[in-house]
């Protein structure tokens, strides 16, 4: 198996309204930093998982349409708690969807998305997509 790992950051506004969430119940910012890898069993016939600059523009697109929003105010998460691992979902969710509109896309078995909240926290979504 092969991957191929694009990093990138952005910055949200969320409230998470229940008791176990203690402080960050509040209406808060967060900086996350996103590891989206791509993974497929064998090389393109250009010996490559996927352009680099392609999966970073996928991963670009998506990011942009939640950087500096306040996601209690973002339609696809209405009436949902938008947690790391809630977002690392919909992250990895809308990437595939991206994703399977390019040649190669088909060829992903794929995606995992980890976001790091700081150095000492982070949440996996793991999307297979060999199925």
């Amino acid at each position: 198996m092969f991957s191929l790992t694009i990093r990138r950051h952005f910055m949200i506004a969320h409230s998470l309204p229940r008791a176990v969430f203690g402080p960050a119940q509040g209406l808060h910012g967060a900086t996350f930093v996103a590891e989206v890898t791509f993974r497929r069993r064998t090389l393109s016939e250009d010996a490559i998982v996927l352009d680099i600059g392609a999966a970073g523009g996928i991963i670009e697109d998506v990011l942009a349409g939640l950087n500096y929003k306040n996601l209690d105010e973002h339609p696809d998460f209405a009436g949902k708690l938008s947690t790391t691992e809630a977002l690392a979902e919909y992250v990895a969710q809308t990437v595939a969807g991206k994703l399977k509109n390019t040649d190669d896309g088909r060829e992903i078995t794929g995606i995992d998305v980890t976001l790091r909240e700081n150095p000492d926290a982070w949440a996996t979504y793991a999307l297979d997509l060999s199925a």
